[in-house]
């Protein structure tokens, strides 16, 4: 049976994620998303499988990197066993499995990404690290506007998303200088606020705020 984090522990593993991103998720979005759980959970079972199989690429392209498959090899078992948690609570809830499009957001972000070695790979780390980062930010969101057991289930995956984000960088800090470092990272993050904050016409776990909600904005 799953333990409540505390707050103390939350803290720890948000204060990096939050220092990173450049804005927060707007309400908005969480208050769509609370609304629309099995839409949400179908597209959180999606991403945790899209999460493996870019541990799996990167463990596969670059096997001379010890370091790199080390933590791809971790990484994608444990994104695997989130999916299996998921779909758990899916059957759980009779939410059935269906297919979604994707949500504009990866995609967007791997647009930025370079052709040519080494930026490739640094891109890809910075990417993942931003994907993992978000992901985190907002399972720690979405948490306080949830029953019991799903509230419960998104801060259990707190520290490990915390911990992917952080590993990704580290990744990529290791195989470029510490300005490029910093340059892709402005690059990459001015893309991914872009992403967060504009409307989006379908809620996924990593859209921007529901388009009916932006319009009342503006």
């Amino acid at each position: 049976m799953r333990r409540p984090a505390s707050p103390s522990d939350i803290r720890e593993w948000l204060q990096p994620v939050e220092r990173f991103l450049l804005c927060p998720t707007p309400p908005e979005w969480v208050a769509s998303a609370a609304n629309n759980l099995p839409v949400l959970l179908i597209d959180h079972a999606n991403c945790e499988k899209k999460a493996a199989s870019t541990a799996l690429n990167l463990l596969f392209r670059y096997t001379e990197n010890e370091a790199l498959q080390h933590k791809m090899s971790r990484l994608a078992r444990e994104e695997l066993r989130h999916y299996e948690q998921v779909m758990a609570i899916m059957r759980k809830r009779g939410v059935r499995y269906e297919t979604l499009t994707a949500s504009r957001y990866a995609q967007a972000l791997m647009g930025c990404v370079r052709r040519e070695e080494p930026g490739r790979l640094i891109d890809t780390l910075v990417v993942g690290a931003i994907i993992e980062a978000r992901s985190c930010e907002r399972f720690a969101a979405l948490a306080p506007c949830l029953d019991a057991e799903l509230a419960l289930f998104y801060q259990s995956l707190l520290k490990s998303e915390s911990r992917h984000f952080l590993d990704y960088l580290k990744l990529a800090a290791a195989v470029c200088d510490e300005d490029e470092l910093l340059r892709r990272q402005d690059l990459m993050l001015s893309k991914e606020q872009e992403l967060i904050q504009e409307p989006d016409t379908e809620l996924r776990f990593h859209s921007g705020i529901p388009l009916e909600d932006a319009a009342a904005i503006a």
